[in-house]
């Protein structure tokens, strides 16, 4: 013989009551997934527009490369008639002119194309400043090997012999201190980041409290 059932038989047990806890069948963040969506296009597009400025100034290189064939100084050369080169000014300084011509043009290059790329994106970021360098090390490389492209032949045997001998004649434009073509990347990498620093987007400033500090009740006199 069994006991009859009573109405809170089939009741399932009673739960404690959580103020914290999520309502049954409410998803964790329904936002989480379209902001993933968000962060993955817009970190494309960084790169894609990082990718448009390194190959925008690696194509100024072939500017700075121009300006350098035109205004660094040349070597004075002098041949004998028997195929001997010499310099016609053995003190002269006009080879250490041409690598400072070049440094002062790339230092000019960076400047110009960090403050450009800030200006256009003010946002920054890794991306961009890693296209900074990089193209401006790949310009400093076109700009170096068209101005001696640019500049008076390095076959000194046949130019020699073309001028005649005691003749002055320019000799090839050499880059002698290959450390200058880090001028280009290093002055945009730097000037990058001080327009940054200055005129940069500033993280938001936290919100105040809501809620005030109680004030200490002074003692009652008397």
């Amino acid at each position: 013989m069994t006991a009859p059932q009573t109405p809170h038989d089939n009741q399932p047990p009673e739960r404690t009551y959580n103020p914290w806890a999520e309502p049954a069948g409410a998803s964790a963040d329904p936002t989480t997934g379209g902001s993933a969506v968000q962060d993955r296009a817009a970190f494309r597009r960084e790169l894609l527009e990082a990718a448009l400025i390194a190959i925008v100034v690696t194509v100024c290189g072939a500017l700075l490369g121009v300006l350098w064939a035109w205004l660094a100084p040349h070597v004075p050369l002098v041949g004998d008639g028997r195929g001997n080169v010499y310099l016609k000014n053995t003190e002269g300084e006009e080879a250490i002119g041409g690598d400072g011509t070049f440094v002062l043009l790339a230092l000019g290059f960076g400047v110009l194309c960090a403050a450009v790329a800030f200006l256009l994106r003010r946002a920054g970021g890794i991306p961009l400043v890693v296209a900074l360098v990089a193209g401006g090390l790949l310009g400093s490389v076109v700009a170096w090997r068209l101005g001696v492209w640019l500049g008076p032949t390095s076959d000194l045997a046949a130019h020699a012999a073309e001028a005649g001998k005691g003749v002055v004649f320019d000799g090839p434009l050499r880059l002698q201190a290959k450390g200058a073509l880090l001028a280009w990347p290093v002055a945009a990498m730097f000037t990058h980041l001080f327009l940054t620093g200055l005129f940069g987007p500033r993280d938001p400033e936290p919100p105040e409290p809501e809620w005030v500090a109680p004030q200490p009740v002074p003692p009652s006199e008397g």
